[in-house]
């Protein structure tokens, strides 16, 4: 089969590799349908993510048609059509029956990996690296589905491959960002990020409640979407300070709470930001903390920040005075996205929400290598890609 395999930083190629196979009876073999490239997976793209190693195939955000389940497969049968969460988690674990499903106890057969960086292991992740498992991804024509009774769940008719292929990773990634914010009526909230995942994070803030949403980028095209598809205020950091901009649209006293959507890449102005970028290009950081930085000063005094962006490693600089003596509250982790994929299937039947508004280009899997470029750079406009095997 094809797929997208990691050889490098800034090099993804379309090999030819073997066709996954049952290994547990517990799998199942999907043959892809739709396939994304999502912001954490320019984080390997753009080496910043350990343990990678040559020919891995890479991808986490994809549904598909099951067309093999092993004996013990009980929910699933040849020809369901399913989106599948991006995280591998066994469904019987503590973590997982609390609905906690990115910390895993069973999932990450490579969990030792993890625990001099962690302390413990978390769940496995497809594609996203040996620390997270090291499970083949999704960027191909057939992917492998462990513990595929509570990984993959099936799609209502009516909805299309576009508006169920969100709801893998970046429509609950976004919900949980806005979920941990407890939001009350009235609240108003700052969202770091018009990407994909920014732009779900502001949909779920309103859906949750919230009154206001203001949202922090500096691309033009995505702080459009921003306020025309999504209804947010926006503030582009290029043009102005975002903490002034925020304290000033508050009436002084803040943001009730603050979410990064935007992790370990983020991009910063002034000295802190060019701090942050040379520390991280000559490897003594992998993480630019900047944004964490900004919402710690931002948020009002007893607020909360949640956390969605990914970080990889160790943060610099952090002004953690600030956050203990104005009692923030921080959340934060991988999605956990068995807990919100069926209630946001249920969204979009619906009509609530069209979660296929994020797509901007559609390209066949052959071009991968273009698909990451284009998506990277931002050219021609582009949110978020669509691959199609």
């Amino acid at each position: 089969m094809k797929a997208v395999c990691w050889h490098g930083t800034n090099d993804v190629r379309v090999d030819n590799v073997p066709d996954p196979t049952i290994l547990n009876p517990r799998d199942a073999i999907l043959k892809v349908t739709a396939t994304t490239i999502c912001g954490s997976d320019l984080h390997i793209y753009d080496g910043y993510i350990p343990s990678m190693v040559p020919g891995d195939i890479i991808g986490h955000e994809f549904i598909g048609e099951i067309v093999e389940t092993g004996r013990e497969v009980k929910k699933l049968k040849r020809g369901d059509r399913v989106v599948v969460s991006s995280m591998v988690s066994c469904g019987q674990c503590r973590y997982c029956q609390h609905q906690e499903w990115s910390l895993c106890d069973n999932s990450n057969p490579k969990g030792a990996l993890q625990e001099p960086l962690f302390g413990f292991s978390t769940s496995g992740i497809y594609g996203y690296s040996h620390l997270f498992g090291g499970y083949a991804g999704a960027q191909a024509e057939y992917v492998r589905i462990p513990f595929a009774d509570y990984g993959a769940v099936k799609i209502p008719d009516g909805l299309t491959d576009e508006q169920a292929l969100p709801i893998s990773d970046a429509f609950p990634t976004g919900f949980m960002g806005a979920d941990l914010c407890d939001i009350k009526r009235g609240d108003i909230i700052a969202v770091w990020g018009c990407g994909p995942v920014g732009q779900f994070t502001i949909r779920s803030a309103y859906m949750l409640g919230a009154e206001r949403v203001i949202a922090i980028d500096r691309v033009p095209e995505r702080l459009k979407m921003a306020r025309e598809q999504s209804g947010a205020e926006t503030i582009n950091y290029e043009e102005v300070d975002a903490g002034e901009a925020l304290k000033e649209m508050t009436g002084g006293r803040g943001p009730d709470a603050c979410i990064d959507a935007v992790g370990l890449e983020a991009h910063g102005m002034g000295f802190m930001g060019a701090y942050d970028e040379v520390k991280q290009a000559v490897k003594l950081s992998l993480d630019r903390p900047h944004v964490i930085r900004q919402m710690i000063l931002a948020c009002r005094k007893g607020g909360t920040l949640s956390i969605m962006g990914v970080y990889a490693g160790f943060l610099d600089k952090m002004p953690m005075g600030a956050a203990f003596n104005k009692g923030l509250t921080f959340k934060m982790g991988q999605m956990f996205g068995q807990k919100y994929m069926p209630m946001l299937l249920d969204r979009a039947v619906k009509g609530e929400i069209d979660p296929s508004f994020v797509f901007t280009h559609q390209m066949p899997l052959d071009q991968a290598s273009q698909a990451y470029e284009t998506f990277k750079h931002k050219k021609d406009n582009c949110i978020k890609v669509v691959l199609k095997p």
